[in-house]
C-alpha cells in the first residue's frame, strides 16, 4: 500500500483501502462487514487497481469539522450510552472505533487525491446517516461529512454537490449542513424506506417502492441536469448498491446494468466538467454475497476507466 498522499506519476485511479475497514461485530451480524476485504481483492484480482493509498485514522481535530466533542470522546472512550449504541447498530467495541477512524480517516484522503487526480474513491464510506452528536444505522462517523468540511477549512473547494444515491435518505448530511450555503445535498432514495423520519435535503427525490431501471436512470438524468446548472467545484457520489432488486434492506428493483449505468452516468457527467469526484460506499446488503462485491466495484470501473 501507498501511505497516505502522494502524486501519482501517471494516470491511474487512486482508490483508498485499510485492512482496519474490517471490524469484529459477530459472525451472525446482518451488517456484511466482511465486504471491505473482499471488494480490495476483487479490484486487484480483477487489474482494476495495482495498489491502495493507506489513510491514517481521523484525528479529533478533523472529526470536529462535522461532530461534538463529547461524541467523539464518547466513542473514543467507549462510554456512549446504551441507547446510542444501539441506535448505531454496531458493538462499540475496539475494532469497530478503530473502523470509523480510519474510514473517515479513507474518504479525507480520498477526497484530497480527487482534488489533484479529478477521481478518486474509497473503498469504504458514505455513513450518511450519523449527525453532529449521534450515529444512526450502521453509521458512526460522518465520513463524507468530514471531509466536505475538512475541503472547505482548507480552501481546496469553495461549494460542494454531495449526490446521495443509497436506497435510505442522507439524513445526516443534511443535518449537518442544512445551514450551509456552501454544501448542496442531493438524496435520491426510497420514499417507504429507513429513516421513518426524513430530514430536510437541498435537494430530495422520493422513490416509489419496486421503480425499476427505466424510470430511475429518467428521473436521475432529469434531476443531473438540474444540478448542472449550479456552480459546484467538487462532489462527493455515495453509491450505495442497495437499490438493488435482490438488496435485503432496498425496496427498489434496479439490476446490475441499471447500477453499472447509474455509476456511468454520474461520473461521466461531472468529469465531462472538470470538477473533482470523490466515490464512496454507501450501502450494500445483496442476498448474493459476491453479487454485494461485484456491484460495489461498479463505482471503480467506472471511474478507472476515464483515467
Amino acid at each position: 500500500m501507498v501511505n497516505q498522499f502522494v502524486s501519482l506519476s501517471k494516470m491511474e485511479l487512486p482508490v483508498v483501502n485499510h485492512e482496519d475497514y474490517f471490524a469484529k461485530i459477530g459472525d451472525d451480524h446482518k451488517f456484511p462487514i466482511n465486504k471491505f476485504g473482499e471488494l480490495a481483492d476483487y479490484l486487484i484480482k480483477n487489474k482494476i487497481v495495482k495498489n491502495f493509498h493507506k489513510p491514517y485514522p481521523c484525528s479529533d481535530e478533523t472529526l470536529k469539522r462535522a461532530h461534538s466533542e463529547k461524541y467523539i470522546k464518547d466513542i473514543k472512550n467507549k462510554t456512549l450510552d446504551k441507547n446510542g449504541v444501539k441506535k448505531i447498530g454496531f458493538p462499540l467495541v475496539d475494532s469497530v472505533v478503530q473502523r470509523s477512524l480510519v474510514a473517515t480517516g479513507g474518504t479525507v484522503l480520498a477526497a484530497k487525491l480527487s482534488v489533484n487526480n479529478r477521481l478518486a474513491c474509497n473503498t469504504a464510506g458514505g455513513s450518511h446517516h450519523a449527525n453532529f452528536d449521534g450515529g444512526a444505522g450502521y453509521c458512526v462517523f460522518n465520513d463524507v461529512a468530514v471531509a466536505t468540511q475538512y475541503l472547505l477549512d482548507r480552501e481546496l473547494a469553495k461549494r460542494i454537490l454531495i449526490i446521495d444515491l443509497d436506497v435510505h435518505q442522507g439524513n445526516g448530511n443534511s443535518d449537518i449542513f442544512k445551514n450551509n450555503r456552501n454544501v448542496f445535498t442531493f438524496s435520491m432514495h426510497s420514499k417507504s424506506n429507513y429513516p421513518a423520519k426524513k430530514s430536510i435535503s437541498d435537494l430530495d427525490v422520493e422513490l416509489e417502492d419496486n421503480i425499476e431501471d427505466l424510470e430511475y436512470i429518467k428521473l436521475l438524468k432529469i434531476y443531473l441536469s438540474q444540478l448542472n446548472k449550479e456552480n459546484f467545484d467538487f462532489v462527493f457520489y455515495i453509491a450505495g448498491v442497495d437499490i438493488h432488486f435482490n438488496d435485503r434492506l432496498g425496496k427498489l428493483k434496479v439490476s446490475d446494468e441499471g447500477i453499472r449505468s447509474r455509476d456511468e452516468i454520474v461520473i461521466e457527467n461531472f468529469f465531462s466538467k472538470n470538477i473533482p469526484l470523490c466515490g464512496v460506499l454507501g450501502g450494500g446488503y445483496n442476498k448474493d454475497f459476491n453479487k454485494l462485491v461485484e456491484l460495489h466495484s461498479y463505482l471503480h470501473q467506472s471511474c478507472a476507466k476515464l483515467l
